[in-house]
Order: structure tokens, then sequence, then C-alpha cells
């Protein structure tokens, strides 16, 4: 069975120290009523049955009387020592006397020996010696239930420490994976046929310009995806200009067919931290699976503002969405999804989620909600500066200046 959410994880330690308390209890008190048997008969050489009696009853009734000396000494917890040790010492006087009373009561009533209230001292002593010991034997097992306690935390923290690291170098090895993955994507023949020949058409109706603007493109989107740490994270705005370096290319591509809508807050999302290469693999979905098997195309829109503490991000299509054939588009477009699925919930835990949809007609949603977490100077990649990704002319570009 598992345990319940909020559950205390040390409840275990707590049933098993009330076990051990009244197992203390049981022992110490049974203990002291063979001690008194054994110097009354051995002692004493008094085996009379209302001696015996009165052991029982006398270490009854100091049983009962510990209990509320405990509920006072649980009360004190938490005050200043000096407070606690003089409180301490009267309520151990006060129990001693009642035990005293009633102790010398039901040996009187047992035995009918009346002389012995005349020892009220005597007998006074030996019960606040016995209540001064259970006091000092409570002190001892709640500083090692404390001690217990101390160390039962500074394993969970060290357990939780490592689990972190684990997790941690889990998100390394999947984002390392995702950009691998995204290369693949990226330089794949399909993709690097497709855009080289669009470049060559170009270059064969004589449109220079165009032909020069989708080499530039080009080198700049692969230049990103090999320069950043997959390990990263990076601002909003860079991920979102990469995405736009990809559409762009496949805008020349499909033409007409493909039509772009960017719909970014730029002011309060743009150095916002995100994954690198977190965009790609939806874009990429949405041109393969939603403009791609489309003979008229469709439009991509890409979405991002800041929604309370959460960053939402969305990359919708106009392709045929779900529909019915929800279980085999969602299994094509499933690759990329299950590796951000994962890479999200290892980053962010609980703290994200991303949904799939379709849209009104028709078409596809994906909307992915990440807690914010803005730019710092230790976290942002310092490989190349944003604006390498936004400066379009041809003097910025090894291959825009050799096709120029």
């Amino acid at each position: 069975m598992k345990p319940q959410q909020g559950a205390n994880p040390l409840e275990p330690l707590y049933t098993s120290r009330r076990f051990a308390f009244w197992l203390l209890q049981a022992a110490g008190w049974s203990g002291l009523c063979v001690i008194s048997f054994l110097s009354l008969t051995v002692w004493y050489d008094q085996v009379q049955v209302s001696y015996i009696l009165h052991t029982l009853v006398q270490s009854a009734l100091g049983l009962l009387l510990s209990l509320p000396l405990w509920r006072a000494l649980v009360r004190l917890s938490g005050r200043p020592l000096r407070v606690q040790v003089p409180l301490a010492l009267a309520a151990i006087v006060v129990t001693a006397v009642l035990w005293t009373v009633l102790r010398i009561a039901t040996f009187t009533w047992l035995t009918a020996e009346l002389d012995v209230w005349s020892d009220f001292g005597g007998w006074f002593f030996a019960s606040f010696i016995i209540y001064l010991s259970w006091v000092a034997i409570y002190y001892g097992a709640k500083f090692y239930a404390l001690l217990q306690d101390e160390h039962e935390k500074r394993r969970q923290l060290a357990e939780e420490s490592q689990q972190e690291h684990i997790r941690r170098l889990r998100a390394e090895s999947l984002a390392i994976e995702a950009q691998l993955q995204m290369l693949r994507y990226q330089l794949n023949p399909h993709f690097l046929f497709n855009t080289l020949n669009s470049i060559n058409a170009l270059v064969r109706l004589g449109d220079d310009d165009r032909a020069e603007k989708m080499i530039v493109q080009l080198s700049k989107f692969l230049r990103y995806s090999l320069e950043h740490n997959a390990g990263t994270m990076v601002p909003l705005e860079q991920e979102i200009e990469s995405s736009r370096l990809y559409l762009d290319i496949e805008q020349t591509r499909f033409g007409d067919r493909l039509r772009l809508d960017f719909d970014i807050d730029h002011a309060r999302t743009g150095k916002v931290l995100v994954p690198t290469l977190i965009l790609q693999p939806l874009v990429e979905n949405a041109v393969k699976h939603g403009i791609a098997r489309s003979e008229s195309g469709g439009a991509i829109s890409l979405y991002a503002a800041v929604d309370g503490d959460d960053l939402v991000l969305r990359c919708a299509d106009t392709g045929p969405g779900l529909g019915e054939d929800a279980g085999i588009i969602e299994s094509e477009r499933g690759v990329g999804l299950r590796n951000t699925r994962e890479r999200l919930q290892i980053l962010y835990g609980e703290r994200q989620s991303i949904n799939t949809r379709s849209a009104d007609p028709h078409g596809l949603i994906i909307e992915l909600r990440l807690p914010l977490d803005y730019a710092l100077p230790s976290k942002l990649v310092t490989a190349r500066p944003a604006d390498t990704l936004t400066d379009d002319g041809p003097g910025s570009d090894p291959v825009a200046a050799a096709s120029g």
C-alpha cells in the first residue's frame, strides 16, 4: 500500500517510540516490583501475601502517577532550561509526595500497621529517588530520540541530494541525446537535400537574392544547433530565433503553402530560460505532419506568454490534427514529444506540463507550461551572442560572404 500523500516520513519512528515508551514503562515498574519482592524475601525475610500485594499495588500506582508527570514534562519541552529544571523538580516532588501517601495508605490498609506514617520522610526519599531516576531516563531517551531524528533527517537530505545529482545527470544525458537527435533531424539527407534543392532551384530561376538569403539562414541555423551545449539553458528569444530561421527555410521551400504567425510577448518572455532545442521537435513535427501532408499547405503559429508563475509556449498547425487517426498521428509525432516530455519531467518535475489537443476546425496544438526562470549571468550561454542569430547582413556570415 502506498503511503498517503503528505504523510510524515518519520511516522514509523514515532510509532516505534510510543511502543518503546510503554515497553520501558512496563519493564521499569516490573523491575521495581521484582526488586522490592527480592528485598522482602532475601533481606527482610518477609513473604506474607499482604506485603507481596503491596509491592504489586505500589508499582501499579507508580506507573499511573508517572503518566501525569510525563505530560508535565512534555508541556515543559521547548522552554528555556532555567525554567524547565525547577518546574521539573517541582513536578517530581509533587508526584513523589502523592505516591508516598498512596504507598503508605495501601500498606496500612493491607497490613494494618499504622506506625509507618512516622517514617514518612524515608518513604518519600525513596519515592523521590525513583521518580528522579525516571525523569533522568526520560530525558536520556528523549535526547537519544532527537539524535535519531537528526540522523534520519541528515540521511534523508543526503539521499535527496544524491537523487537530485542523479536527476541532473539524467537530465544532461537526455539533453545530449536530444541534441544528437536534433542533429539527426537537422543534418539528415532528406532535410539537406530539400534545402539545397530549393537553393539550386532559386539559382536556376535567377533569384540570387533569395538563394543567398536561404544560404545565410541555413548556415546560421546549423551554426546555432552545433554551437550550443545541450546541457545549458538559453533565453527563449534565442530559441524563438532558431525556430524562426528553421521555419523561414521551410517557407522558402513550400512558398505560399506555408504561412507563419509569431505571437511572442518579447518583453516578458525574451529573457526567460528554457532548455536548449526544446521547440525544435515541435516545429519539425508541425511542418512534417501539418503542412507537408496537405496539398493546400497551412499555417504554423508560435505563441509565448507569461501566465502567473508559468511560461506558456504553444505550437499550433492547421494540418489534419488528431481526428480519426489520433492513434497513428500521435504515434508518428511521438518520437519528439516523448523526448520532450521526459526532458521536462527530469528538469522540472511536477512543475511542468505538456498537452496536445485538436484545434478548431482542424489542426493540432501542443502547449508547454514551464516555471518561470529568468536569465542569470551564470546560466546564460556565452558561446555566441544572441545578435549573431538576427543579423542577416551578408558580411556577418562566412557562407553569406562566400556566396556574395
